[in-house]
């Protein structure tokens, strides 16, 4: 089988490429060239590049770097700033894993010849008994991955294959090791790679969109505190908003960057019942009842059952940030997901679109 192997630079990929020429297949590596600025935070650097070079060379199979900064401008970036103006909170490792990691390189893989691509996630491919298949949780339940895979169909899933998803993170380095890999110890990448550690989340959007200061203000409508930039505050959000010490732990419960205007309450202002969701997608139709919804990358699970228009919950939760993606499990296997909505509040009557997933 030929196999076009998307190789990051990082240990992952590169023990997935490893395992993959050790099968017999046909293995050719692939880096994508997405971020054309400044990268320090792994995946978009020309170190990693290197790396992803001097990998392929030990395991002597061929390498290619294909461009897509184009692409990841208009898929990603862009989309990223417009939902910071409309106060949304984004997902941009979904949307480069479905428009680019998932997309544009399946399409270059067709018109090569290759028979599938593989990637280093840590996640797993599993079909059901209606022969569908379905992303899954990895083994390594700390380094998985399946919540930024949500939204790949049956279809991609057919030509996509996951070589490390049933290893855990330590036996993976310890296999770069043993072959002698350079990367065997390379720290893993944890930050949106376009966004440099010196300048952070601010200045990136302060580049591409005016930033506007805007007032905190109670759930009767008093200004409580100052914001510098209304378009980074994140519901949930209890730092850098500028509020007197003392008084109880206050959390952002609404955003509104039309007004500028930040609204600020306690935690228990902060949970609700349900969560709407928009575009709410599923693997293989709807499921009834109970399922585990997790509502970050690296969130923690709730528990709540899909009514309709949004997740009830079995207990008042936190709500999620609009814009963040929303991942349904049945055990360990995604068979839905969708964006989270603002929360009607009756304090500001807000309404945020999100940006949602599948657009």
């Amino acid at each position: 089988m030929r196999v076009l192997v998307a190789m990051s630079g990082g240990v992952d990929s590169a023990v997935a490429a490893a395992r993959l020429v050790r099968a017999g297949h046909d293995v050719v590596g692939a880096t994508l060239k997405l971020w054309g600025g400044e990268s320090d935070s792994g995946c978009c650097s020309v170190a990693d590049v290197d790396d992803a070079r001097r990998v392929a060379d030990r395991l002597g199979v061929d390498h290619h770097t294909f461009a897509y900064s184009d692409e990841f401008d208009r898929h990603v970036v862009g989309p990223y700033v417009d939902a910071h103006r409309a106060g949304v909170t984004p997902n941009p490792c979904v949307e480069c894993n479905r428009h680019l990691k998932f997309g544009a390189l399946l399409e270059r893989a067709d018109r090569l010849g290759f028979d599938t691509v593989a990637t280093g996630h840590h996640a797993r491919i599993v079909a059901g008994p209606d022969g569908v298949r379905r992303v899954a949780r990895g083994a390594d339940v700390a380094k998985d991955q399946s919540y930024v895979l949500a939204g790949l169909t049956s279809e991609r899933l057919d030509r996509v294959r996951f070589p490390i998803g049933d290893s855990p993170k330590d036996d993976v380095r310890r296999e770069a090791a043993a072959l002698g890999l350079r990367v065997a110890a390379k720290a893993d990448s944890q930050d949106v790679c376009f966004i440099t550690r010196a300048d952070g989340r601010a200045r990136f959007l302060a580049r591409r969109l005016p930033l506007t200061a805007g007032v905190v203000v109670d759930g009767g409508g008093r200004p409580v505190g100052r914001v510098p930039a209304v378009e980074t505050v994140t519901i949930g959000q209890r730092r850098g908003l500028g509020l007197a010490g003392g008084a109880e732990p206050r959390y952002v419960v609404a955003t509104d960057p039309a007004t500028a205007t930040v609204t600020v309450g306690t935690e228990a202002d902060l949970r609700v019942a349900r969560q709407p969701l928009a575009d709410l997608g599923w693997a293989a139709g709807p499921v009834d009842g109970p399922l585990d919804w997790q509502v970050s990358a690296h969130g923690a699970v709730r528990r709540g059952a899909w009514d309709g228009g949004a997740v009830a919950w079995e207990r008042p939760e936190r709500r999620v940030a609009p814009g963040q993606v929303v991942v349904a499990y049945s055990g360990d296997v995604v068979v839905g997901w969708g964006t989270a909505a603002p929360v009607q509040d009756v304090r500001t009557d807000q309404a945020i679109e999100p940006h949602p997933l599948g657009a």
